[in-house]
């Protein structure tokens, strides 16, 4: 069982930057996969990136590939999402998911069975 709380939403303007952290205040971050998810208003909730369980490479939706970067820290266990290059479409509530997931189902929103509560990204024109 792990519990996930994330940080560091707020507001920015188009091109602006945020960085969000995802931190298991229970249980570790070990043996799990460690994703990113997004919903924005009407819409729902999609994948934006993760981090495997067994290390190697990180992988992201199209939409934010060479914009968003996902580190992990194993040892502290955390996990954060620098965001650069912000849009108005970027604006969503972003959930942390833990899970394990196989590698065809990492994208899946259903293979997590752990979820923190959200935080609010906002991106004005």
């Amino acid at each position: 069982q792990v519990h996930l709380v994330e940080s560091g939403g707020g507001s920015v303007q188009t091109g602006g930057s945020l960085t969000l952290s995802c931190a298991a205040s229970e249980g570790t971050f070990s043996g799990y996969s460690v994703a990113w998810f997004r919903q924005a208003p009407g819409k729902e909730r999609e994948f934006v990136g993760a981090s495997r369980a067994s290390g190697g490479n990180i992988y992201y939706a199209d939409s934010v590939k060479g914009r968003f970067t996902i580190s992990r820290n194993r040892a502290k266990n955390t996990q954060s999402l620098q965001m650069n290059s912000l849009k108005p479409e970027d604006t969503a509530i972003y959930y942390c998911a833990a899970g394990r997931p196989i590698l065809s189902t990492l994208y899946m929103r259903s293979a997590y069975a752990h979820w923190g509560q959200g935080t609010q990204v906002s991106v004005s024109s």
